[in-house]
């Protein structure tokens, strides 16, 4: 399999970036974090959850049969379980660290990861990612959202720039709220996949997200999808990284 990917953040209409991301081909981890926005700490919160994961992926590669930092579960893969370490570690690690003016500290996450036996997601909060397959661009993670919930309840709420609660989490990294939702992922030869911030996806229709996703390099993609959401009249940090599948899996190739 050859992977091709790249990322980019662009602090937007704010005075700061709370956003934060990791693309680790040669582990195969891709990673988006948003900073809870407002919030005094985000950018500390949101690149401690982006070390966390960087930083246990490392470490596992260079010793396979190291001790995980969280028992694993049978009924995963070994992608789902290393998604579950790195989130329970990235928790751990913003627990540790908010005190004084970080007390209030938090942070989204979205990530992706290749592996021998195949892919997975985990995502807390409402970073993204969507797969673009044979033209059609899919949505692979539900928000854990105040929208979402009374859409599961069978209300059809407002948009989420036309609402009061379109951009209340009911799940954050660094609350008592933090459990991720893990997915595992079929690969397929041309499967596209983007991990994004809020900043990104909002101001932005699926046929932008399409075109962009198109593009023949993942880096091109980035520049027109972050350049498309500020021209767009996007006001959030904006951050995309982008994936492609550019041939079948192997398990030869070594990731994680």
């Amino acid at each position: 399999m050859r992977i091709e990917s790249a990322g980019q953040t662009h602090v937007g209409r704010r005075a700061h970036n709370e956003d934060a991301y990791c693309v680790l081909p040669e582990l195969g981890l891709f990673v988006v974090a948003d900073g809870l926005g407002g919030q005094a700490g985000g950018e500390v919160a949101s690149r401690c959850v982006v070390d966390a994961f960087s930083e246990y992926a490392q470490r596992l590669l260079g010793d396979p049969e190291g001790t995980w930092a969280k028992k694993l579960n049978a009924k995963r893969s070994r992608e789902e379980n290393l998604l579950a370490a790195c989130t329970a570690l990235a928790q751990r690690a913003l627990l540790q660290r908010r005190v004084g003016y970080l007390r209030d500290m938090g942070s989204t996450m979205v990530s992706l990861v290749l592996g021998k036996e195949g892919a997975a997601v985990a995502h807390v909060g409402d970073s993204r990612l969507y797969r673009l397959r044979s033209g059609e661009l899919e949505p692979l993670t539900k928000d854990h959202s105040v929208t979402e919930e009374l859409r599961a309840a069978g209300l059809e709420p407002p948009p989420r720039g036309q609402s009061a609660f379109g951009h209340i989490i009911t799940r954050a990294l660094g609350t008592d709220r933090a459990e991720p939702t893990l997915q595992k992922l079929e690969l397929r030869p041309g499967d596209v996949y983007m991990l994004c911030s809020d900043g990104l996806y909002e101001p932005l229709g699926t046929e932008v997200i399409t075109a962009a996703l198109s593009k023949p390099t993942a880096k091109e993609a980035c520049e027109v999808l972050v350049t498309s959401a500020y021209e767009a009249g996007g006001r959030d940090n904006i951050t995309a990284v982008v994936v492609r599948v550019a041939a079948a899996w192997s398990p030869a190739q070594g990731l994680i």
